[in-house]
């Protein structure tokens, strides 16, 4: 398993009290949650059952049959409750350290959602005393947080911890392509994003363009209807959600912008926007220092590849069939720039919170991120690709971000020094300047005489 220390860690420490523990586990589907208590599983005495789609009844079967192979090396007959199955669940790990994972549970709750108050009575009456280890995964985050972890829920505040699994960044991502250049990382990673079943799908012994065309491009390959799958999973009707995310990902990011390109009412798009927001697929960005509620808010595709999914192949499905797959992916690969700039201005960002937690900025940001807006001393609208500001907006750091085959020059570098004028409150001021293709002997110069940092991809690598 690559990476993923974090979370095993968290696992560990959960495991080794000797009191019990209630894990709650979430994340989009493909995100990695069942590899990671698989492996858990392998280190430890454990109960590992994976709810199903089907009635209660049938679940209920499938969990009896494994704890009484599990305890007592054969299945004998089905328990009459769910209580009775837990009940001897408890009596049977009292004496050595067990670990139940309810993977999917989801599942098993809306089958029966009379489970949820049988758990919440099996902890408050007879486990809360005892050395157990209880594990809920679901990849239902709404369900996850309102149904388990909610307010109105019986499991309410029995919880000891949770845990939401979060795709990989950049660097993490990078271990999937060693024998890649840094550049080819970075791309493969605004394809892929950070999700790792995406990722294992790419050969890393394969070119890119080679892995783009047989594993996303070719009809039947795992990724080329994967976004449209997980969509009829997860929603009723699919097509308006098709419709928004197609928009974002060609750059409609208002949402009276997506609503009149898809044809829907503002108050209609909005609903289906926040289901989107749950699922972890779209995510609502305001300028960098400004408050939520912010009138400039803006909407971005947070999976890279639903966002390139949906650029290309959901928008092209016809021209890319009469062109072929050789071709269409000659043409993706010719654009790739342009397609890459935003996802570059997100690698930075991940890099920039890296050099944070590891201590080498000259503050911890409180707030990070695009910022746009009037710049008075130009009277006009600017923007700065990252924004990092201190808890008193006193001090920030500017970076421009470019994902091109030039090298950046100085028109690039007096377009930062200016947007910097848009913060007189801003006292102390760093500038950091990262290419993909380096620095023109000017830039570098200049660099050096005022204390501007340049930043390569290589050195987002070490």
């Amino acid at each position: 398993m690559i990476g993923r220390l974090q979370e095993m860690n968290q696992l560990e420490r959960m495991y080794a009290s000797e009191r019990f523990e209630f894990m709650v586990m979430y994340g989009r589907r493909r995100i990695g949650k069942t590899t990671i208590l698989q492996e858990f599983s392998k280190m430890h005495k454990t109960i590992f059952f994976s709810a199903q789609e089907k009635n209660d009844t049938l679940n209920l079967q499938d969990f009896s049959k494994l704890l009484q192979e599990h305890f007592d090396g054969g299945f004998i007959a089905s328990f009459a409750s769910w209580s009775d199955a837990l009940d001897y669940f408890g009596k049977k790990a009292q004496k050595q350290k067990t670990v139940l994972i309810i993977d999917e549970f989801p599942f098993l709750a809306e089958s029966n959602p009379s489970v949820k108050s049988i758990f919440q009575h099996k902890i408050d009456h007879d486990w809360k005393e005892r050395n157990l280890f209880l594990i809920f995964c679901g990849s239902s985050v709404s369900f996850m947080l309102n149904d388990v972890m909610g307010y109105k829920s019986p499991l309410y505040g029995r919880s000891t911890g949770s845990m939401e699994v979060l795709p990989f960044d950049y660097l993490e991502s990078a271990a999937f392509f060693p024998d890649y250049s840094e550049e080819e990382k970075l791309i493969a990673y605004g394809i892929l994003g950070g999700v790792p079943r995406y990722l294992n799908a790419f050969d890393p012994k394969r070119a890119l363009r080679e892995n783009l065309i047989s594993e996303i491009l070719t009809e039947g390959a795992f990724l080329n209807d994967e976004p449209q799958t997980l969509l009829r999973m997860e929603l009723r009707e699919p097509a308006v959600y098709n419709s928004i995310l197609e928009a974002v990902a060609n750059g409609c990011n208002r949402i009276m912008e997506i609503a009149d390109r898809i044809h829907e009412e503002k108050s209609k798009c909005s609903k289906y926007m926040l289901t989107l927001q749950t699922l972890r697929l779209l995510e609502k960005h305001v300028p960098c220092g400004e408050t939520d509620g912010s009138k400039k808010g803006i909407y971005e595709i947070t999976d890279h590849f639903y966002r390139f999914w949906y650029r290309y192949v959901f928008s092209n499905k016809s021209y890319y069939s009469m062109l072929g797959t050789e071709r269409a992916a000659d043409e993706i690969m010719e654009g790739i720039n342009d397609y890459m700039g935003p996802v570059f201005e997100d690698i930075c960002r991940q890099y920039l919170v890296r050099r944070a937690k590891g201590g080498i900025l000259p503050f911890v940001p409180h707030a990070i991120g695009k910022w746009w807006g009037n710049n008075p001393v130009i009277k006009a609208q600017d923007d700065v690709d990252l924004l990092a500001l201190d808890r008193k907006g006193e001090r920030g750091i500017f970076v421009e971000c470019k994902f091109r085959n030039r090298p950046m020059g100085m028109d690039e570098y007096d377009d930062l020094v200016t947007a910097t004028e848009a913060f007189p409150g801003v006292k102390e001021k760093w500038l950091i300047f990262i290419s993909k293709s380096g620095f023109t002997e000017a830039v570098k110069r200049r660099a050096g005489e005022e204390g501007a940092e340049l930043v390569e991809v290589k050195g987002m690598y070490e």
